[in-house]
């Protein structure tokens, strides 16, 4: 009996990185930064979204491309804060967005008026650590409550991304968390990786964090 190998995630990948160049094309084209925002599930993307649109939106126009495997709440959640539209791609069960869905998503905003995309991706350290989305870059977001070693047990993601946001920082003094270790453990797989430390729900911060996003955009064409 012969076995028959057929290997797909090469073309299935090229295609991809096909489709995110279309996305990056069309971004820099509009001058609108897009980063990719990528953690566990429970890390806190939403409720940092939700402070960053109710509270930087009227000056940064932001839009939203949600991804959630079987619902839309975190795109509910958002529409909450910001009078344009969240975009929610439900996957059906695929564990991470594709570089199609964004380009999709992008025929139902408004480019011109907008500087700033925040693409929440799927919650899942593994999956969406490969696929390009057309972003500028990927922002791992980790919690105190998770454990120092995230980034040694999920490395592909951590030395994909170019920053990193530790989240929930109201509780260490409640949990056994070591700081320093843990931005270790994650500059051993990515030297290159820059922090920022906040607390959504406190606001402690977050002035750091809405100062790296004004730093992160065009300046207006004159």
């Amino acid at each position: 009996m012969s076995v028959r190998t057929i290997e797909v995630r090469e073309p299935v990948m090229a295609r991809n990185n096909e489709y995110a160049a279309e996305v990056r094309r069309r971004l820099d084209a509009a001058r609108v930064t897009a980063f990719n925002f990528v953690s566990s599930p429970g890390s806190g993307k939403t409720m940092l979204l939700e402070r960053t649109v109710r509270d930087l939106g009227a000056e940064l126009p932001i839009a939203v491309i949600t991804g959630d495997v079987q619902t839309q709440n975190d795109a509910d959640r958002l529409a909450v804060h910001t009078n344009r539209l969240v975009q929610a791609v439900v996957t059906g069960g695929a564990c991470h967005l594709d570089a199609l869905q964004v380009l999709t998503s992008l025929d139902a905003i408004d480019l011109d008026a907008t500087r700033l995309l925040f693409i929440e991706n799927v919650g899942n350290l593994v999956c969406p650590a490969n696929w390009d989305l057309g972003e500028l870059a990927k922002i791992v977001l980790f919690t105190v409550t998770e454990g120092e070693d995230k980034p040694l047990k999920y490395p592909k993601m951590f030395q994909n991304a170019r920053y990193a946001v530790l989240t929930k920082t109201d509780l260490l003094p409640y949990v056994p968390f070591d700081v320093d270790l843990a931005i270790a453990n994650a500059h051993r797989i990515n030297p290159e990786l820059q922090f920022l430390q906040l607390s959504a729900t406190t606001g402690a911060g977050l002035t750091g964090w809405f100062d790296f996003l004004r730093g992160a955009v065009p300046a207006p064409v004159a």
